[in-house]
């Protein structure tokens, strides 16, 4: 009796690799009588009709598993939706760094064969939801597993805001943006901008500037039920831009407020038993293994 028995496959086709490990772990899904739904974007550059096609809301909806294969940016490009429906996710890197995608393309047979069974571990990511309000109304709004970000967009121009904490007044600031980031996403952009890492179970968000205009300004972590808003002062010839993980995002005015609290909901991500959040750091961000000994 296996843990799982009708099993969602999500990919981005763009990246290497992916419809041939998609192929593959449904080759081994279907040996073992398992039932596989592909989400349509990627089953329709499959050769043959083995396999359900449907969208990946309604897969999510519909299976009690979903395996993602790609890169961190295609779980990221899910995550929402997947944390809304509860269902459970493995992750196949076909990326570069892999810190939510971790099990590697020659390791799926056996790891994917001990999850079925059973063996593996589970734990939760939150996210976080924002929205962009104009005179009191919402305009804008989105979700996020790694990080919320203010930018000037395509311009060189430092941008001016005031900060507040469960409505406390913390800061102004000039700087180039703000950073609001998750655990899940202090491996992201904010640890490019000089941010801490956070160990993933952490209660907890860290709001990272970015090159800001004082020495003294620092990021700040925080927790992470409370309310951040951000409120954009006037600017000179600049339409700030706000993005979730990445995406275009949307422009803001002067005066805009910018809210971002965590969201309801969590990803459930699926790991191999051996899954180590250490082991991960020293494999992707290079860090030293024991002196003397081989990883472990």
């Amino acid at each position: 009796m296996y843990a799982f028995k009708r099993i969602g496959l999500v990919g981005r086709p763009g990246h290497s690799g992916v419809v041939d490990s998609l192929r593959s772990i449904g080759d081994v899904l279907q040996s073992l009588g398992l039932t596989v739904v592909v989400d349509a974007l990627s089953g329709n550059l499959l050769k043959g009709g083995r396999f359900e096609l449907m969208d990946s809301e309604r897969l999510a909806a519909q299976c009690d598993l979903v395996i993602v294969v790609g890169g961190d940016g295609s779980m990221l490009g899910v995550a929402p939706m997947l944390a809304a429906q509860g269902v459970p996710v493995l992750g196949v890197n076909r990326g570069r760094l892999g810190f939510l995608t971790d099990i590697l393309p020659d390791e799926i047979e056996e790891q994917l064969g001990q999850i079925l069974n059973g063996k593996f571990t589970e734990e939760t990511r939150f996210l976080m939801e924002c929205e962009l309000r104009r005179d009191g109304e919402k305009i804008h709004g989105g979700s996020a597993l790694n990080d919320v970000v203010l930018h000037p967009g395509t311009s060189a121009r430092m941008l001016e805001f005031e900060l507040f904490i469960n409505e406390q007044f913390v800061h102004s600031q000039q700087s180039d943006g703000l950073i609001v980031a998750t655990p899940t996403g202090s491996t992201a952009y904010s640890l490019s901008a000089g941010g801490p890492i956070m160990h993933p179970s952490l209660n907890a968000l860290v709001l990272v500037p970015m090159y800001p205009h004082s020495l003294s300004s620092r990021p700040l972590v925080i927790d992470a039920d409370s309310t951040i808003r951000v409120l954009i002062g006037e600017q000179r010839s600049i339409i700030p831009q706000v993005s979730c993980d990445g995406t275009p995002g949307f422009a803001a005015n002067p005066n805009d407020e910018l809210i971002v609290r965590k969201k309801p909901g969590a990803l459930r991500l699926i790991h191999p038993l051996d899954h180590n959040y250490y082991q991960t750091c020293r494999s992707k961000l290079g860090w030293g293994n024991r002196l003397g000994r081989e990883d472990d």
